[in-house]
């Protein structure tokens, strides 16, 4: 009798294990990618739920697809890895979403994220990553956001990337970018496209075709621009926030037109000269600053224009009018 109920025992323990291993979603070449990139990355506690034993899909920081059962978001962020992005990401086919935001990764971006053929969102902000913005991101012909702000890359904007037909966001902000921009950012047909540019060290003029496309949020502040930007507005614009501020912009600000879209203009220390349109009047504007530049005559009176604070103006050839010194 006692064999025999060993025997069930055995038996019934081999059905259990079957069962457990049939019902595991996860795919195994997933699994085994993923472990090869928490080895890579010398085994961080961020990712001590990666347990060999375990169900990949129950894995934290990960997500699989409903389903294909395939890992298709990655995001490890608020970590300190100080390694590079390993290059076995290229090993996870399905991956849409790849984000190492605040991670402390370093190095230059691997070549390897070329193989994610399916990836649209791209998050690699707030690293210690050098080298170039590689310009083989263009092959990612999904890619709808790309994440580079608070990183250390270097050198010029590749013109390729705003040939990807599905971007609507590109950040770069606060890099050591050098160079101009390049004239193919023009001619997006996306209505909400943001761009960020910011704290760099670009220079040269703002390509009149960037006119074309209809940005929604638009910063190059604090970078060496120069030149005419007016047509970067218009009456038929989505712009919502336009920032020019700290570049050496020079052209007539009175003639200006703006959309009813516009919520936040900040053009301080520019050569911006003319008197402030009326137009501004009539627009429900959260913020605006001109300080700063070599605007004269009075300030238009309606809308929030008399709310803003002085500094929104100062620093000017001769504005006057609230919330300046009453014209003479």
């Amino acid at each position: 009798m006692a064999t025999s109920h060993l025997a069930i025992i055995t038996l019934l323990f081999l059905s259990l294990s079957s069962l457990s291993h049939a019902a595991e979603r996860c795919h195994p070449n997933d699994k085994k990618a993923l472990l090869q990139i928490k080895k890579d990355l010398k085994n961080p506690y961020i990712l001590i739920s990666w347990n060999p034993k375990l169900d990949c899909c129950d894995w934290n920081v990960v997500k699989c697809d409903d389903k294909t059962n395939r890992i298709i978001d990655l995001d490890i962020s608020a970590a300190d890895l100080k390694l590079p992005i390993p290059a076995s990401i290229g090993d996870l086919p399905y991956l849409e979403e790849l984000t190492f935001h605040n991670a402390n990764v370093t190095g230059e971006i691997p070549k390897a994220i070329t193989k994610l053929s399916n990836l649209n969102f791209l998050d690699l902000r707030k690293n210690l990553l050098t080298g170039p913005v590689p310009s083989f991101l263009s092959q990612l012909k999904k890619l709808s956001y790309i994440g580079l702000s608070f990183n250390s890359l270097t050198g010029s904007i590749p013109a390729s990337l705003f040939q990807l037909p599905e971007l609507g966001g590109l950040l770069l902000d606060r890099n050591n970018l050098t160079g101009g921009i390049p004239a193919s950012f023009g001619y997006k047909k996306q209505q909400d496209f943001y761009l960020y540019l910011s704290h760099n060290q670009l220079s040269g003029p703002i390509p009149a075709t960037l006119g074309y496309t209809n940005f929604s949020w638009f910063d190059v502040s604090r970078n060496r621009l120069e030149g005419d930007i007016s047509f970067m507005f218009g009456k038929n614009k989505s712009l919502n926030t336009a920032v020019f501020s700290r570049n050496l912009f020079q052209f007539d600000f009175s003639k200006v037109e703006f959309s009813e879209s516009l919520r936040n203009l900040d053009l301080n220390h520019n050569k911006i000269f003319g008197s402030v349109p009326a137009a501004l009047a009539k627009i429900e504007l959260i913020s605006m600053n001109v300080s700063y530049n070599r605007l004269c005559g009075k300030i238009p009176v309606g809308g929030r224009l008399q709310e803003l604070d002085y500094n929104a103006y100062f620093h000017n050839r001769c504005l006057c009018g609230k919330p300046l010194p009453n014209c003479k």
